[in-house]
């Protein structure tokens, strides 16, 4: 148990893991950020428009998320690298 704990400390205190944590943050607000966004927008558009609006938000949301499981991918090759 206390090599787990100590494993985990010493991933979180790596500026990649910080990063990380940073980019994720940053992802949740502008996903919060761009569904009030096209709330709004589909307020005043049609249904289909809003469709698109939404289904952009998506994409983009999808994107995000391939991007971050990417970067944990390689951090965690590196860490079995060094393990």
């Amino acid at each position: 148990m206390e090599q787990a704990i100590n494993a985990y400390r010493s991933i979180t205190a790596t500026p990649e893991f910080r990063e990380i944590e940073r980019l994720r943050s940053k992802a949740r607000h502008d996903e919060a950020q761009a569904l009030h966004q096209a709330w709004l927008e589909g307020k005043t558009a049609g249904a289909e428009q809003e469709r698109e609006i939404w289904q952009d938000v998506i994409a983009d949301k999808d994107s995000t998320i391939a991007n971050k499981d990417a970067i944990i991918a390689e951090l965690r090759a590196k860490l079995d690298e060094n393990n």
